[in-house]
């Protein structure tokens, strides 16, 4: 395959902005510091560790995706933070539990030089954390101008050429699609309007599409989701992604569900749990914003089983969600989830699943992965939904009409052969029919 893409090379360093300096943002930043001193492996990083096969099984050729096609290195990226609350990145990484003494002790000078600019905040949207780091602007139009140079800041004191965004912030509340995101002219006039219907992190996103900035959300807030922000996303030239990131119990759902259909095994139900102690888990006992995180996490296995197609499988089956705060857990959390399945002539089977993990641990290397491949995007010159990035999302994104793919595996493969089109090599079908010749013989 010769029509390789013309892609520019990441030259000099690339800012990675995160609105929220949290448990997420902090281990992010801890660990591509310790990977860079060679003192942590980035494990759980596809663009750090994962490889691709080329050409046939028998060809041997396999490279480490970061060979596959230019992606920034590690060395070359810079971070840049917003928060509501005033903590550094030491501080805050401290206050977090995630990390061990020795890991923080390591990287304690790197991480207390970031310090977050001022927040945008509406306490509306987030209700259970006592802000002391907020910008004083009164409109949407003067909180987006201070966000546009922040981001202008940013790139001039970490000497970045270039720069994405990828929102960790905390879960807003959750309120149905208003009017005002359903176009561009709508927002626009909202956002003249002052209207308290626009959340903190939908202005995150104009000031970023706007400043030419690549912009993924990791969370589960109205963003680029929403037609209005697609709208300016591809008018701008600006590639996006999102919503809410993969990490956890949901990564589970993708994997199992598809397992389930592919064997043509029945659900009854599927009862998920999460107990989480950290401030994400803080916020999200507040039922209103619950209710945004329980949307993305309820989604995928409609989408995985089509009961539409398998109603005698998976018309019935009872899906329950819900995640509590307990705070000794910290961000420890688990996850149990009780999955009631029906085999052969309808007996009933179970699966439980208890998944012990660390949240920050688990999301930390998807927002490396997303910004590096945001930024290889820009440089592509792509723009607006990259669906190719659904592999890290709860909610992924796909063009009006498109049903949305949440299965794992058929995402990995879509990223993969994105980047093998991208290098000039051939999409992977695994049909390998060609290896046996007369023996299954295409045609006579």
């Amino acid at each position: 395959m010769e029509n390789k893409r013309k892609v520019t090379k990441p030259e000099g360093k690339l800012a990675v902005l995160v609105p929220g300096l949290g448990a997420v943002s902090t281990t992010l930043m801890a660990g591509v510091e310790l990977a860079r001193q060679g003192k942590g492996l980035p494990i759980g990083s596809l663009t750090q560790m994962g490889t691709a096969r080329l050409g046939k099984r028998t060809d041997g050729r396999t490279v480490k995706l970061n060979e596959l096609v230019p992606l920034a290195e590690l060395n070359d990226v810079a971070f840049g933070a917003w928060d509501i609350i005033s903590e550094d990145a030491y501080q805050v990484a401290m206050r977090s539990g995630v990390l061990n003494d020795k890991h923080l002790e390591q990287v304690k000078p790197f991480l207390q030089s970031i310090k977050p600019k001022k927040g945008v905040h509406d306490a509306e949207f987030v209700r259970r954390i006592e802000a002391n780091h907020t910008k004083s602007t009164k409109t949407h139009r003067e909180s987006i101008e201070a966000l546009r140079q922040d981001i202008r800041d940013f790139k001039k004191e970490l000497n970045a050429k270039r720069a994405v965004m990828v929102v960790c912030s905390s879960v807003e509340t959750f309120r149905p699609l208003p009017e005002a995101f359903k176009t561009l002219a709508a927002f626009e006039k909202a956002l003249d309007e002052n209207s308290p219907d626009i959340n903190p992190t939908a202005l995150y996103t104009y000031a970023a599409l706007k400043e030419g900035v690549p912009f993924a959300n990791a969370t589960p807030n109205a963003s680029v989701d929403t037609p209005a922000l697609q709208e300016l996303a591809k008018q701008e030239g600006i590639p996006v992604a999102g919503r809410d990131l993969k990490s956890g119990q949901t990564m589970m759902k993708t994997v199992i569900a598809p397992a389930l259909k592919a064997r043509m095994l029945g659900l009854d139900g599927w009862f998920s749990t999460n107990i989480l102690g950290n401030r994400d888990g803080e916020v999200l006992d507040d039922p209103a914003a619950f209710k945004a995180k329980e949307v993305t996490k309820s989604s995928v296995l409609d989408t995985i089983l089509q009961p539409e197609v398998y109603p005698d499988l998976y018309k019935k089956y009872s899906h329950k969600v819900s995640i509590h705060y307990y705070p000794p857990r910290g961000d420890a959390k688990e996850g149990w989830d009780n999955i009631d399945i029906v085999g052969w002539l309808g007996y009933p089977m179970q699966i439980k699943v208890n998944f012990l993990c660390r949240d920050s641990i688990l999301a930390a290397p998807l927002v490396l992965d997303i910004a590096l491949f945001l930024d290889l995007a820009k440089r592509l010159e792509w723009r607006g939904i990259q669906e190719w990035m659904s592999f890290y999302f709860k909610s992924p994104m796909a063009q009006p009409g498109l049903p949305v793919e949440h299965d794992l595996f058929i995402q990995l493969t879509k990223l993969k052969n994105t980047l093998r089109v991208v290098a000039g090599e051939e999409p992977i079908t695994h049909l390998g029919l060609d290896y046996y010749g007369d023996d299954l013989p295409l045609s006579k």
